[in-house]
């Protein structure tokens, strides 16, 4: 756990403890000066903040400042009640801001709790209400529109899923706020009772325990009363008005002391300010200047230390940026060496050095070996070998895969944490908190958790995965991803070199008498795009020496050889159940289909008409949402006549969506139809 998680969680315990515990005069003048701080860059923070994303942490401070303030309410009562003082910030306010008077000191304290509640805090609380109303309304418009922009190619599947995400987290944060403006109401009415409390309990006591006349315990417990109420309220509409300023901000990412760190010391320059007021409290008012300048010296200091970083580490990354361009200037590498591109390459950032570093620990290289492995016998590929480089203009824990140059996928990881991923909704804990994040594999949510709480989380179902496995599984998806680019016809030599060795008069008879060497290779990145391995390579040669005859159209052989794969195929989505459900196509549609296939120099394609091809994809998006909604597969199951064209059709916009034909179906495995996609 790093020094600034536990400060925060140590810092959250004592506030609850300083309930119970009675708290010198002396810190607790300290903590009032640091209560009114606080509410004064929080202030500033929100009206200087440009999009509320940088400071998402806002309803969890909100709760924790609320608690902070009624914390120092009941100690402040406790000491008026019980010895009588408040403490010199107290009396400052109930003598100084009432002028020593107490009718109006009270009339200042009602002032406030009714600007506070009434104004600020009861508009704040429905600005939240209404925003949190018709975002939840608007969330399956934004998603139509999302996917529309999708499917029109406008955006990439990443941006997609960023844009997916912002709209819910977006719609988290407008309940969070809808429920977090209650606390700033409740904290109005908590200020009000606690002064009838002091106020009616002192006379008691000053009176009855004391042996105080009526006026001297009027006088003496009015005054503490009038300042422990202004001292508060104050903070408190403060707190209110940043509510206000920030009700329509969205949530983010991090964890509480990550977001504080991050986010509420996002402007050094602030904390000058807020050390000029605490300062000028302490200079011009009764306010002890002990703690009100040594308040005020510790947040100029740490704003000068915040932006004397702040500039080492841009001027440290324009030198490593001047230092990366000369080294590529200097480098003695050759031209030709530098036209070569890889076919697969990992670059990662400083920080996940030692992930490929064996002196410290790191298991990459051995992994890479595994999953090149992994990938032979699943798919039945050679994956050429993985190039594995640091990238210093990469963030320290981000990580880069490219396939032939192009980045294909990104990732960023923690090495001293874990990731942790929920079993399902309705099973998650909630008291398994973290970083939150997504995995890079599959795009789950997920949560970077510490070792303290790896144990608690697999105990609640979560699974639980080191940084190690997250790359080595990230890296495997993506491979079987882009298997289909990786095949060329060099790699496809060596598969077919290979099987000649044990079936010499198969390759001989096919290979390049009947077919060449580019044609097999074609029919083997058909497969391996629809996600078919090739590993049984015989019987896929088999199939184009007995089907060659009657075509050399490399999509109808890839028909033929799926035909003969059917019971690899279906028991690679049936995963050895007795049952598949599927979504079939209407006759209606197969028969659209068919009458819209043209022909052109690069065969047949399908040329269906802009109104039928959106119905078709407004009723194939139905049945898909009802299968996800019951968490099923969707798969797709036509006649085999028309599953290529269908696959052309589908490519683009649902590329990993399986389509089956009849054909390819084990006749042991029962069928079920969940729904029907018509015109």
């Amino acid at each position: 756990m790093r020094i600034q998680d536990l400060v925060v969680l140590i810092g959250i315990i004592l506030i609850v403890l300083m309930m119970v515990i009675p708290i010198p005069l002396p810190l607790l003048d300290l903590l009032l000066i640091i209560n009114i701080s606080v509410a004064i860059l929080i202030l500033l923070v929100a009206m200087n903040t440009e999009d509320a994303l940088n400071f998402s942490i806002f309803p969890t401070l909100l709760l924790i400042t609320t608690l902070f303030r009624l914390t120092l309410n009941i100690s402040t009562t406790r000491n008026i009640l019980t010895t009588g003082e408040g403490g010199s910030v107290v009396e400052a306010f109930g003598s100084f801001v009432a002028g020593g008077n107490i009718v109006v000191g009270f009339v200042i304290f009602l002032i406030l709790v009714i600007v506070q509640f009434i104004v600020i805090t009861k508009g704040s609380e429905r600005v939240a209400e209404v925003a949190a109303r018709f975002t939840l309304d608007a969330m399956p418009g934004k998603q139509m529109a999302i996917d529309a922009d999708l499917n029109a190619g406008i955006i990439s599947e990443q941006e997609a899923k960023d844009r997916r995400e912002k709209v819910s987290r977006e719609a988290d944060f407008y309940g969070a706020m809808d429920g977090g403006s209650k606390f700033v109401k409740g904290d109005a009415i908590a200020g009000i009772i606690i002064v009838l409390i002091n106020l009616i309990g002192g006379l008691i006591i000053g009176m009855v325990m004391m042996d105080m006349p009526f006026t001297e315990a009027m006088s003496t417990f009015a005054i503490l009363t009038i300042g422990d109420g202004l001292v508060s309220s104050i903070p408190a509409l403060l707190i209110s008005t940043a509510t206000g300023v920030i009700v329509t901000r969205a949530v983010s990412e991090g964890n509480l002391a990550f977001d504080m760190q991050s986010q509420l010391f996002r402007y050094p320059k602030l904390l000058y300010i807020v050390a000029g007021a605490i300062a000028g409290l302490g200079l011009f008012t009764p306010i002890h200047l002990l703690p009100s300048l040594g308040v005020a010296g510790a947040l100029a200091f740490a704003g000068f230390q915040m932006q004397r970083n702040l500039k080492k580490i841009e001027l440290e990354e324009s030198r490593q940026e001047e230092e990366q361009e000369i080294e590529e200037v200097r480098s003695p590498e050759s031209v030709v060496g530098l036209l070569q591109i890889d076919p697969i390459e990992f670059e990662f950032g400083y920080g996940l050095i030692p992930l490929a570093d064996t002196q410290q620990g790191g298991d990459l290289l051995d992994r890479v070996i595994m999953i090149r492995r992994q990938c032979a016998i699943e798919m039945g590929i050679i994956v050429p070998v993985i190039r594995i480089r640091d990238n210093v203009q990469l963030k320290p824990n981000q990580y880069v895969i490219k396939i032939k140059g192009d980045e294909v996928s990104r990732g960023e990881l923690l090495l001293n944490n874990y990731l942790a991923m929920s079993p399902g909704i309705e099973e998650a804990d909630d008291s398994i908190t973290g970083i939150e994040t997504v995995e890079p594999a599959f795009g789950l949510p997920a949560l970077w958790i510490d070792e303290a709480m790896k144990d608690q989380a697999e105990f609640a179902g979560y699974t639980v995965v080191d940084p190690p496995s997250v790359v080595a599984t990230h890296l495997t998806e993506i491979i079987k991803r882009f298997a289909h680019e990786l095949l060329g016809r060099q790699e496809t030599k060596s598969l077919i070199d290979n099987i000649k060795e044990t079936h010499p008069a198969l390759v001989e008879e096919l290979i390049p008498s009947l077919l060449t060497l580019g044609e097999v290779q074609k029919v083997l990145v058909n497969l391996l795009r629809e996600k078919v391995s090739i590993k049984n390579l015989v019987q896929i040669l088999e199939a184009l020496a007995d089907n060659v005859m009657f075509t050399k159209d490399t999509d109808v052989l890839t028909e033929y050889v799926r035909q003969r794969l059917a019971r690899q195929i279906t028991l690679q989505y049936s995963n050895g159940e007795e049952q598949l459900k599927v979504i079939t196509l209407g006759p209606k549609l197969e028969r659209k289909i068919a009458e819209s296939l043209q022909q052109s120099d690069q065969g047949m394609y399908v040329a269906l008409d802009p109104s039928s091809n959106q119905m078709f994809m407004q009723s194939l998006n139905e049945q898909i949402e009802k299968m996800v909604q019951f968490g099923q597969q969707p798969i797709i199951l036509s006649s085999p006549a028309v599953r290529m064209y269908v696959r052309q059709i589908l490519e683009r916009t649902m590329a990993d969506l399986p389509i089956l034909s009849y054909n390819e179906l084990d006749p042991n495995v029962e069928i079920q139809s969940v729904g029907v996609v018509n015109l």
